[in-house]
């Protein structure tokens, strides 16, 4: 059985390029006369022999239709017989592809749309020009099926976590795939993850909430330790150092409840919130109005409410 997320190599060889090839006795004639027009109409007929195949170029050529033996040549000058020999072109360079947008169902049921480019070359010429009509076509509808095999497998965080690993296992699977046409994929990145708008804004509102939770307990936190801190400081105080007449509390900014019973079992630690409540304001580069409320009605309201 085919493993999940693998690429069906093709055929192994169609035509084997090193066979020695064995022609007829009409082929045999037609090639001896050749040969004898292009030595009888020498000079004029090396303009029609002689062809040129550049650096990056390999020439595969076909004598009577049949390949003929000794592999591609170049670079640089070759010798063919009009009539009967016929050659082709085959460029080595690198070649880059943008595989188009793939709509693919995550592994946890989410439609992206992935792109990604495929960059291969030509390794053999001859292989590539016997064994595949277009070998730079065939690889690129190969590159584009093997992309929606694999990332089909996968699900949406690994999609967005481990793009290097998933475009190493295409590319080794792109590359045994295409190595009976002669291709050799020298590399595969995955572009761009594109997600839906919705599901864009549902991520968004889910780490803001995340985010907005954490802060909350983290700010709960801290007021039950300077709660418990204050009320502490505020025993110390009222005992020792300090006993200042009840003064009128203004402005209360921040006053929770947890916080609230934890000051209300020391009446100085009403005054020392107070305090720190002012400075906090007084921090802050803004025009704030604060309005003098008497701290003794607060007193009643906690006595009537407990009563």
């Amino acid at each position: 059985m085919q493993r999940q997320g693998t690429v069906r190599a093709p055929l192994s060889r169609i035509v084997d390029p090193h066979q020695k090839v064995n022609y007829t006795i009409c082929g045999w004639i037609i090639t001896i006369i050749s040969y004898l027009v292009v030595i009888f109409t020498l000079p004029l007929s090396a303009f029609f022999c002689l062809k040129v195949v550049q650096e990056y170029e390999r020439a595969v050529i076909f004598r009577l239709g049949r390949l003929k033996h000794g592999g591609a040549r170049g670079p640089g000058i070759f010798f063919i017989i009009p009539c009967i020999e016929s050659f082709k072109k085959i460029d080595l360079r690198v070649v880059s592809f943008d595989v188009p947008p793939q709509e693919i169902l995550s592994k946890d049921s989410v439609t992206v749309s992935v792109d990604a480019v495929i960059y291969f070359r030509i390794s053999n010429a001859t292989v590539s020009v016997i064994n595949v009509e277009d070998a730079a076509r065939s690889t690129k509808l190969l590159a584009q099926t093997t992309l929606r095999n694999f990332l089909g497998t996968r699900t949406l965080a690994e999609m967005l976590s481990s793009r290097d690993a998933i475009s190493m296992q295409m590319q080794a699977a792109l590359d045994e795939a295409t190595d009976p046409w002669g291709v050799k994929v020298e590399r595969v990145e995955i572009k761009d993850v594109r997600l839906p708008i919705q599901l864009q804004r549902a991520m968004a509102a889910e780490a803001e909430a995340a985010r907005a939770a954490g802060a909350k307990i983290i700010a709960a936190e801290g007021e039950q330790l300077a709660s418990k801190a204050l009320a502490d400081a505020a025993d110390v105080v009222c005992d020792e150092l300090f006993r200042p007449p009840l003064t009128h509390l203004l402005y209360v900014v921040s006053f929770y409840v947890f916080s609230f019973f934890q000051i209300a079992t020391s009446p100085c630690a009403i005054q020392l919130r107070y305090l720190q409540t002012l400075n906090s304001i007084s921090s802050e580069k803004n025009n704030t109005i604060i309005f003098p409320f008497p701290t003794e009605l607060i007193a009643k309201f906690i006595q009537s409410a407990a009563a």
